[in-house]
This record gives structure tokens, sequence and C-alpha cells, in this order.
């Protein structure tokens, strides 16, 4: 649509393209171009600063514990850090795309991420709680066990919601329907990844890091806000109906 000079306005070139504005940066600034493969979207603009937060993170628990003599317990930490990191690689992968056919096959592979991830996260849950168990220890008195607990259920909660809503619509009715709590379903997501961070860090309280793994609550912290300032800058507006 032209102005009264007859110079296109430049407003109006913009419209229909919310969907690609992030939350920082221009349009098209965090989107998956139409010829390249999802694997760039694990790098696309500021997924490559989300990739050194996560990647910090992860590296850190685990040499924590491997510097450490193997123990039952030792797969807790290693299980929970692989399923955040999974999780964080199956926003990445989704955030840029913007086609139907990129969303299909982006929602597609953001499943079997997520899936993978849960299913860490109950092995984390089975471990501690057996070695609990074993050593009649007490279950979910720390900050760390409660908010543990908590994340695993919203976790498990969000997984199954987001696969009803993408494969079994019919179970809210209808898809326009199902389509409707996508919103809901990103800004959850989020919310979760945010949860994660804060529930490792309380991990660093705990007798057990203090005493053998050493993990500083500094690293987790620095980790997780670079992690994040990769993630949220690449958010879609338009998708949360903002």
């Amino acid at each position: 649509m032209a102005s009264a000079t007859g110079i296109p306005d430049s407003r109006s070139q913009n419209d229909g393209r919310g969907e690609d504005e992030p939350l920082l940066g221009r349009a098209g600034d965090a989107s998956q171009q139409e010829d390249q493969g999802l694997q760039f979207n694990f790098v696309i603009g500021t997924a490559v600063i989300a990739q050194v937060g996560i990647w910090i993170l992860a590296a850190t628990i685990w040499a924590s514990v491997f510097v450490q003599p193997l123990i039952l317990f030792s797969a807790h930490p290693l299980l929970n850090s692989a399923g955040i990191l999974l999780t964080t690689q199956a926003i990445l992968l989704l955030q840029p795309t913007h086609t139907p056919k990129q969303k299909k096959q982006g929602t597609n592979i953001h499943a079997i991420l997520n899936i993978t991830s849960i299913l860490t996260l109950i092995a984390a849950l089975v471990v501690i709680e057996y070695n609990k168990i074993a050593h009649n220890g007490a279950h979910f008195q720390s900050p760390h066990a409660i908010l543990g607990l908590i994340t695993y259920i919203l976790f498990f909660l969000q997984a199954i919601v987001g696969i009803a809503q993408y494969y079994t619509p019919s179970v809210f009715g209808s898809t326009e329907k199902a389509k409707s709590i996508y919103k809901y379903h990103r800004m959850s997501g989020y919310f979760l990844l945010i949860m994660s961070f804060v529930t490792i860090a309380a991990a660093t309280q705990t007798g057990f890091n203090k005493n053998v793994l050493h993990i500083q609550l500094w690293a987790v912290v620095a980790a997780s806000v670079i992690t994040l300032v990769g993630v949220l800058p690449r958010i879609k507006k338009q998708k949360l109906g903002l």
C-alpha cells in the first residue's frame, strides 16, 4: 500500500511478518530460511550464546561428578543435566520455524528431543529415590528436593499436553481449540527452563554438593544467565500472542 506521496508504506510491508519478529532484534533475525535445514536452528541468531551457556552448565556438572569415584547417586546429576541440555536443544530447534513445513518437521524433532529429555529426568528421579530408600534417607525435605519434585511433575504434564495438542487435538474438542492454547504451552516451556536452572542452583546448597561435588553456585547462575540471554531474545512475539 502506498502513502499519499506514492512511496510504499514501510509499515505495511512488514504486515504479516509479526511471527518473524523476535523479542529483540529485527523481523527475520531469528528465523529459519526457506533453504536451510533444521540443524542451522541450533545456532541462528543468539542461539550460539545459549549453546555456550548450556554446554558450560553441563560440563561444569559432569566434570564435578567424574572427578569423584562414581556411585549410584552419580547418575542423578548426570541424567538431570542431560535432560535440561536436551530440553534447551528442543527449544532452540523449534523457535526459528515459521513455514508450515518447517513447523511440522521442527515439531516432530522437538517432540523426540523432549520425550528423550523426559525419560532421562524420570530415570534421574528413580535413581535418587532408590538411593534414598537404600540409605533410609529423608525424602523431599530440602529446597532442592521440593523444587525438583515440582519440576519433574510439571515437565511430565508439559510433555503430555504438548503431545496431545499436536498429535491428538480431538482431546481438546477440535484442532482450533488445541491450537488456541499453543501459546500457553510455549510460555510454560520457558518458565520450566528457568525453573530448572533455579532447581540446579538450589542443588549447590545441598550437603552432598558442598562436601563432595563442590559445584559452585556462581558457576551455575552464570551459565544459566548466559543460556537465557541466548534463548529469550529468539522468542517470537506473535507465537506468545503478544
